[in-house]
């Protein structure tokens, strides 16, 4: 972390991180409230964390399920010798159902998270998948822990541990 990012970071700088967090929409006005800030400055140290690349966007949250794909699973994919990562990860890029794609250390190359509409959808987007490498999948039956807020605590607690 670099001095400038440090400086951003104090203790109200993660307040407004963690409001954002939960709630993208909160007006500064509110948001200042809520850390003792008026709505200008408020406006200002987002607009710091946005430059510093702290901030990478903003997202409304969908309810799959609701919007027809209700099916998930998480695909854990190697790679034929021959082919190469960055081709395989453009290739999937355009595949509409790859919802996240990870690249990974160990056994496996790719960590795939995907959305389908059915069973049979998910079965067809395996045989679409396979020619990139071996994989394994896993239906996923809940999220109980979906998205995770980015906090102070967890830095604080890995440096505490290292």
């Amino acid at each position: 972390m670099t001095s400038d990012t440090e400086r951003l970071l104090d203790a109200t700088g993660w307040q407004i991180l963690v409001a954002l967090q939960s709630d993208a929409r909160i007006s500064y006005s509110e948001l200042g409230q809520h850390v003792g800030l008026i709505a200008p400055a408020v406006r200002e140290r987002i607009r710091k964390f946005e430059e510093a690349g702290i901030i990478t966007g903003y997202h409304a949250t969908v309810n799959r399920r609701l919007v027809g794909l209700p099916v998930s699973a998480i695909i854990r994919m190697g790679l034929h010798a021959s082919e190469s990562s960055a081709a395989t990860i453009a290739a999937l890029d355009s595949i509409e159902e790859v919802l996240e794609c990870a690249r990974v250390m160990g056994t496996d190359t790719l960590i795939l998270k995907v959305g389908a509409t059915s069973i049979e959808h998910l079965e067809k987007l395996i045989d679409r998948l396979l020619v990139y490498g071996p994989l394994t999948s896993a239906m996923v039956l809940s999220t109980p822990i979906e998205r995770r807020n980015v906090t102070q605590a967890i830095t604080m607690q890995a440096q505490t541990e290292a």
